[in-house]
């Protein structure tokens, strides 16, 4: 049955009829907001590469999560600067480091804010790397575990409601999900960055975070970009492990990733909107050359309409707000 019998445009006359039958919805629950904490006091400074994210000191960081709340943004993604680094990158695990003590601070005043916390290394090494090195280039994966263990530990001791890790180290989901356990905390659920790709498009955030490596790169453990297969491999291996919530990041350029892993897989599905995909839409939006907000709402519309149940996006606020517009 075809033309003129059927005329699709009889169901997009009106806004009311397009509605009726609109088959993808964005909705304020599916937002989770990055928020970086630095050490330091009196602290609100807009991230260069990231305009309209802030670093916060921990002292003003409730200024920031009073406007998340009051958004109705579910959740906030935390990661830290820390006050110093080593090899090791042991500043991630001490309980007197700012995302500790953010942790801390925030759920004291929001108890169900759902806070999740990112677990890497590469903020906290001097090199820059996700673990540890060896020979001076190498990741030492199976050195790494254990370490990346008592970051997710020291994190839920602070009150995290949801451990991240974004190392892509082999076997890291099962090293924390025993470490959680064996801590007591057999009910904080693992969110892993289960295909994370070695992308171009990190660049805002490697400068925001102070996470640039020294020297080489970080593909010898994030995944190739020429790479599906492989992307439903990993995604497996994490569920097999204990992941209770899987990853795609980056998320715009990998959607055909994102819509993989959605079929593919019963678990709940988060992308990250990362900081280049950001980045690029606001250097546009600044020329006029785009209309932000519908470009921005389009792109939510595409997550979802993939599979992703939950979206880590720099345009969480904005988000929030034109929904309360419409």
């Amino acid at each position: 049955m075809g033309f003129p019998i059927y005329r699709p445009r009889r169901l997009r006359a009106s806004e009311n009829l397009r509605s009726m039958i609109r088959e993808t919805e964005i909705s304020v629950k599916d937002l989770i907001y990055p928020v970086f904490v630095v050490p330091g006091k009196n602290i609100k400074h807009e991230i260069e590469s990231l305009p309209g994210n802030y670093h916060w000191s921990v002292d003003r960081v409730l200024e920031c999560v009073d406007e998340v709340v009051s958004l109705g943004i579910p959740s906030i993604i935390l990661f830290g600067i820390p006050s110093y680094k080593n090899a090791t990158g042991s500043s991630a695990w001490d309980m007197e480091e700012p995302v500790q003590q953010a942790c801390m601070l925030i759920k004291s005043k929001y108890p169900e804010l759902v806070i999740t916390t990112d677990v890497c290394l590469c903020e906290y090494t001097e090199h820059g790397h996700c673990g540890v090195l060896e020979n001076g280039c190498t990741v030492n994966n199976d050195e790494t575990l254990p370490l990346l263990a008592k970051v997710a530990v020291s994190h839920a001791k602070a009150g995290a409601d949801i451990i991240a890790p974004s190392n892509m180290m082999d076997g890291y989901v099962h090293a924390i999900r025993i470490a959680l356990d064996e801590a007591g905390f057999i009910n904080i659920p693992i969110m892993a960055y289960s295909a994370k790709f070695a992308s171009a498009y990190y660049g805002p955030f490697r400068a925001a975070a102070d996470s640039t490596p020294a020297a080489g790169d970080r593909k010898g453990y994030q995944m190739d970009p020429a790479n599906s297969d492989e992307a439903l491999r990993e995604t497996y291996l994490d569920i097999e492990e204990g992941a209770d919530i899987i990853m795609v990041k980056p998320a715009l350029a990998f959607l055909d990733i994102v819509q993989r892993v959605h079929e593919t897989f019963n678990r709940p599905l988060c992308v990250y909107n990362v900081s280049g995909e950001y980045a690029m839409v606001k250097a546009a939006a600044e020329k006029g050359w785009i209309d932000e907000k519908r470009i921005v709402m389009e792109t939510m519309l595409a997550f979802k309409r993939a599979g992703a149940k939950m979206i880590i996006t720099y345009h969480a606020l904005d988000v929030a707000k034109w929904l309360q517009e419409k």
